[in-house]
């Protein structure tokens, strides 16, 4: 192994100093919440009502879609699984135990400490798939002190940013299309502009998929086609509103990947299916659909923003990520920008429409319930009157929906640039020489930072310049 990616001092000195660091900040801040602490639990206390049995399921199916979905996903290059599945366990562990504190700090607790529950778990699951979204902007280039340093700064980056919005500018976003997708997107295309590298768009002789790799990455998509209602529902309203998103992003799922298979074959120059359509595009609707998933959009306007983001998103695929990676200098080697960028504001868009056309006459009553920013202010008459048809509705703002959604759409601008700047930052402190940043020959490849197989391929030759620009073969193969 080459010196300067040596992992022999760097990787252990990184872990060992952040677990003392992370458990001494446990020690000092982190305790049990009501749901899990002993001394809160009494004879009239019913087992069966705590938060365990509410929120475990989504927890659990997130925790699958984040080391199994993304791990698989992200095993597509030839030379490239050890790295791709090993980087995203290791980059997903560290994250979700720095986000539990990050976003912990952003929260009001009277007494000075993080109350820990499994909703804070699955909150930072959430923060650490803004995070493994950003790293596939830069597979394949980084080392894993790199990928670590990244999390260590972009989590809090989120974290700022989710309170900031969430408590003063006050949005709508179920699915995360804005907070979640928006921000990854732009964080991860902010680093890799900085980390560009001009030989790659040449193309490199590593960057090549295979029969098995394109296999497991397919698995990868699967798992997270499967789980996917459970992450774009699982911290909405309970009852109508859960139930609603879970319809409306298996919808969005099924008529995105019937137009995925249909584009492929269409634009395929042989009639044939394109591989990295089937792993990548078919999952678009999911994301599409996230702004405005517990809605009332209706079935069929579920089923339509599932086309439209799978068709931005095939295209951009196409044409997109090789026009930035040639003119622009953003080597996107995932097209984080078209399964998140576009259609994270394709779904953002559709929530603002949404919003301007909620009634009462549609939601009835509980429009309120779901957005709490257009209820009645405190002393209203209005207010007084829902409340007993809603008992417990809190008052709101009083916003009227062209005002909630002007609100939504500065929460776009603001995320953009904030996670635009915060990856740009980034990518300047993962470019220091101590990185353990592979040289351009060592991209792509396994050996160079693990202990291989015998039956590991070789495949020592220089990048060929005869590989299509500014394109990955394992998203687009030259139709």
């Amino acid at each position: 192994m080459n010196a300067s990616t040596s992992l022999r001092v760097r990787l252990p000195v990184f872990l060992l100093v952040s677990q003392v660091v992370i458990m001494t900040l446990y020690a000092v801040f982190v305790t049990y919440d009501d749901n899990a602490d002993s001394k809160r639990q009494n004879n009239e206390t019913n087992p069966m009502e705590n938060s365990m049995y509410r929120d475990y399921p989504y927890f659990a199916d997130v925790q699958v879609m984040i080391f199994v979905g993304f791990g698989c996903l992200l095993a597509f290059f030839r030379f490239y699984g050890f790295s791709g599945m090993v980087f995203n366990f290791l980059t997903a562990t560290f994250s979700i135990q720095w986000a539990i504190l990050m976003q912990g700090f952003f929260q009001f607790y009277y007494d000075g400490k993080i109350h820990l529950g499994v909703v804070n778990l699955l909150n930072a699951e959430f923060a650490c798939a803004v995070v493994l979204i950003s790293y596939g902007a830069v597979i394949g280039k980084t080392s894993p002190i790199q990928l670590l340093v990244m999390a260590l700064l972009e989590v809090p980056a989120f974290a700022v940013t989710e309170w900031a919005v969430l408590k003063y500018i006050r949005i709508h976003d179920a699915g995360g299309s804005i907070l979640i997708h928006l921000f990854a997107c732009y964080f991860g295309l902010g680093v890799t502009f900085v980390l560009y590298r001009p030989s790659l768009n040449k193309g490199h002789a590593k960057e090549i998929t295979s029969y098995n790799s394109d296999i497991i990455c397919l698995i990868g998509t699967l798992f997270l086609w499967v789980f996917w209602p459970s992450f774009n529902s699982a911290l909405t309203l309970k009852g109508d509103d859960q139930h609603r998103a879970v319809l409306h992003t298996f919808i969005g799922l099924c008529s995105s990947t019937m137009t995925a298979f249909a584009l492929s074959a269409i634009f395929n120059k042989n009639g044939k299916l394109t591989m990295a359509d089937i792993q990548n595009v078919t999952l678009a609707g999911g994301v599409t659909v996230g702004a405005s998933v517990d809605m009332m959009i209706s079935p069929v306007a579920a089923y339509a923003l599932g086309i439209m983001g799978c068709t931005a998103c095939f295209f951009g695929y196409r044409y997109v990520t090789p026009f930035m990676a040639r003119r622009m200098r953003i080597q996107d080697q995932c097209g984080i920008h078209n399964l998140h960028g576009f259609t994270g504001l394709i779904s953002s868009t559709a929530g603002i429409c949404a919003i301007l056309l909620a009634t009462e006459e549609t939601y009835g009553p509980s429009m309120y319930t779901i957005f709490t920013d257009c209820a009645p202010p405190e002393g209203s008459e209005k207010l007084l009157e829902l409340q007993k048809l809603i008992p417990g509705l809190k008052a709101g703002l009083g916003r009227t929906a062209r005002e909630q959604a002007l609100y939504q759409v500065a929460a776009i601008f603001i995320t953009i640039a904030a996670s635009t700047v915060g990856g740009l930052l980034t990518g300047w402190v993962m470019k220091l020489p101590f990185m353990a940043s592979p040289s351009d020959n060592g991209c792509f490849d396994d050996e160079v930072f693990f202990d291989t197989p015998s039956d590991f391929e070789r495949l020592d030759v220089p990048p060929s310049p005869s590989m299509k620009n500014g394109q990955m073969s394992s998203f687009h193969t030259d139709n």
